[in-house]
């Protein structure tokens, strides 16, 4: 069983948005941080990361090699893996909290002081032949992040629960030409009928037999009856369940959340810095806020990493306390920043 270097302080499950951001400000506050990642990032299949200030249009790949850049280029360390689960382990001394130790599923574990977990959420898609295919690209559900792309086309709702009926709506505010697809629903009421008439919606009965793509491009539906109407998108709205086995292993559970009594996903309930119930564990991104987008995922890893370290320097202030009430300067300036120095390196401490 191979070891990677141990004694973090932090490590981070996920190399996305939430855990690349958290990463680097960890890194900048020279903390030993390990980023472990599976390489899976939800947004792969899309072509472009969009509503990121500054990096409007950027490819997803390229986005995350640019921030697994910046942390490497602080101290932070990457690595390709799977964390399958993690265990808390007693501090070495009375003015330590509990750390953990991670493992890995090729055998390697690693113990480190704390945990931020960003291990994202699976789009669960309608099982609709021709769906899974186009995913990202010809099939979309957020308007904010493929709206734009897509505007004034003939663009096509699939009706796969009641959020559906507000898709259609949204999406309306970029395309003239939308038709609901009523598919496997139950009719709608007479309010939203109007609704969608009012507004030009065409609605169209019938079950959804498969999504129709030509030459890689979205053409139409067709209807179990036969019928082909015709579309160049289609909008879905998948089940996000949170990819939440390492916070499991920490017994903590994902919950389903509800809109209207139809349930849309589950997540890991964390506090507005990303604490989880578990002392020691933060989350941060889609795990914990299915609504999250690629900047807001960013955001909410800086929040949690500053709580995090805030959290660490408590740790490390007793156990000052504990030395020096000692009568031993185990933990002067001076001594720290050799043990830090010995640690991470110079070019983390101005070298």
């Amino acid at each position: 069983m191979t070891t990677v270097r141990d004694g973090y302080d932090v490590v981070v499950v996920g190399g996305g948005a939430a855990g690349l951001g958290g990463a680097l400000a960890l890194a900048r506050a020279r903390r030993s941080v390990l980023v472990v990642d599976a390489g899976e990032p939800r947004n792969a299949p899309a072509g472009h990361v969009h509503n990121y200030l500054g990096r409007e249009g950027t490819p997803p790949g390229e986005l995350l090699a640019a921030g697994r850049a910046e942390v490497a280029s602080y101290g932070g360390e990457v690595v390709a893996g799977r964390v399958v689960s993690a265990e808390p382990v007693g501090g070495d001394t009375e003015a330590d909290s509990t750390g953990f130790r991670v493992h890995l599923a090729d055998g390697r574990r690693v113990s480190a002081r704390r945990l931020l977990v960003a291990t994202g959420l699976v789009d669960e898609l309608p099982e609709v032949p021709g769906v899974a295919e186009q995913w990202g690209r010809g099939v979309l559900h957020c308007p904010y992040c493929h709206g734009w792309e897509v505007r004034d086309q003939q663009i096509g709702v699939l009706a796969t629960s009641p959020f559906s009926l507000h898709q259609a709506q949204l999406f309306r505010q970029w395309s003239a030409r939308v038709t609901f697809f009523l598919h496997d629903q139950p009719a709608p009421a007479d309010e939203e009928r109007e609704r969608l008439a009012a507004r030009g919606i065409t609605l169209v009965p019938g079950e959804v037999a498969e999504l129709v793509s030509v030459e890689d491009r979205v053409t139409g539906v067709r209807l179990v009856s036969g019928e082909v109407v015709a579309c160049q998108a289609l909008v879905v709205a998948p089940r996000f369940t949170a990819r939440a086995d390492v916070l499991v292993s920490l017994g903590l559970e994902s919950t389903e959340l509800e809109v209207g009594g139809h349930v849309f996903g589950s997540a890991v309930a964390a506090d507005t810095t990303g604490a989880t119930s578990v002392p020691g564990v933060w989350a941060a991104g889609n795990v914990t806020d299915l609504r999250g987008q690629v900047i807001g995922s960013a955001a909410a890893g800086l929040t949690a990493a500053a709580a995090l370290n805030a959290d660490l320097i408590e740790e490390d202030t007793r156990r000052a306390v504990v030395e020096y009430r000692r009568g031993r300067a185990g933990f002067s300036a001076d001594a720290e920043r050799e043990t830090s120095e010995r640690v991470l390196g110079d070019r983390r401490h101005g070298g």
